[in-house]
Formats: C-alpha cells, structure tokens, sequence
C-alpha cells in the first residue's frame, strides 16, 4: 500500500462510536483489535489513544471518586457490573479489588463469633439454616467446617427434614433433596435406606 494512501487512511477523523471503542478496548491492551474494527493502522491507534489521554490499564491510575466507588459496590454486585460502571476493563476491576482487599460477600473473613456459632450449631442443625444465621453461603459453610474438622450428626433430623425426604424422594433423587435440605448427599442417602424408602416406579398400562 502507497505511503499516501496509509496517511489518508490513518488522518480520517475519528467518529464518537470509534472514539468510545477506542476508550472502552484500548486501556486492557486491545489496540489491535481496535485496528481490525476500525480499519486504522496500529501506530494510528497508538497515537490517537496518546492525543486523548488513554493509557493501557497498567497505568492508569484510579481516581478518588473510582476508589470510593469501587469500595461501596463490589461487594454486592459482580464484578462485571463494577466494570461496566466504572468504564474499566473486567481484569482491572478485579485486580484492584484485590490490591486493597475488597473481598465479596461470603469470602470474608471468619470472626471468632461465628467459629464459635458454626461448631455449635454444625453437628445437629440443617444447614441452610446455620448459613442464614451467618449469612453466609452453604458451600462457604461446608468449605470451612470442613477445615475445622466438623461433621454432622447423621441421626438428627428434624420432623420437617423427615416429611420432605418422604415427600419428595419418589420423585426426586438423593442429590436434589440433599441440596433442598442443605445436607451432605451422603447423609441423606444414608437415611433414604435408613427409612425404607423405594422409588415410585411407573404405572404399566395393560
């Protein structure tokens, strides 16, 4: 390609939906592709993200106002949402959540309060009821009485459980009602047996 043809190309004006997909791919190292969709050469690109101020996410440094923001939000909402509204790419978002330690819900810290509480309820309480007295997730819950060294007393079940499990195994399989309950699929295998239960097999139509 001629030499004049290359500066025609790369000094037509650039147009606001370029402008914004130069902004939005340009700061996570997405030069190229802006070259594939804008139909500009790379040092075109270079140099208009350079006239406008945009640097690759590396650095670009986080206002006050985006600190602030990012510390308010991203406990509560995904990571994807955080990065849509701060107009910042997703692996930046992520990144500085963990450089100065946001961690969402259910991955903070343990209190000894709650260590307290687990170990006492575990053993002999339904497990979606002990994770919303912690607020907490049930595979958190499991993770962490795992590394404790807890299990669950197998032989207490509360009417309520025992009413479900009779109700809903003909239909349903062992893993499905042991999410339900938010027990092991282990333990409630072991009372299936333990009860005599027997899969509803299908009428034959004569």
């Amino acid at each position: 390609m001629a030499k004049a043809e290359i500066k025609k190309r790369n000094s037509r004006p650039w147009s606001e939906d370029k402008i914004k997909l130069l902004k939005r791919l340009f700061p996570s190292g997405g030069a190229r592709e802006i070259v594939i969709r804008t139909g500009r050469s790379l040092a075109a690109v270079r140099q208009k993200a350079y006239d406008m101020g945009i640097n690759t996410d590396k650095y670009k440094p986080w206002s006050s106002d985006e600190l602030r923001l990012l510390k308010k939000i991203y406990r509560d909402e995904s990571s994807q949402s955080v990065a849509d509204k701060l107009g910042r790419p997703l692996s930046s978002v992520k990144y500085k959540a963990r450089k100065v330690g946001i961690t969402r819900k259910g991955s903070r810290p343990w209190s000894p309060h709650e260590i307290a509480l687990l170990k006492r309820l575990y053993p002999e309480n339904n497990q979606q009821n002990i994770a919303n007295k912690l607020r907490r997730s049930i595979s958190a819950l499991q993770k962490k009485a795992g590394k404790l060294g807890l299990t669950e007393n197998p032989c207490v079940w509360s009417k309520e459980e025992l009413n479900l499990l009779k109700k809903q195994y003909p239909n349903k399989t062992a893993q499905e009602i042991a999410n339900q309950l938010g027990r092991p699929v282990q333990a409630t295998r072991f009372r299936i047996v333990k009860l005599g239960l027997k899969k509803r097999r299908p009428s034959i139509k004569s």
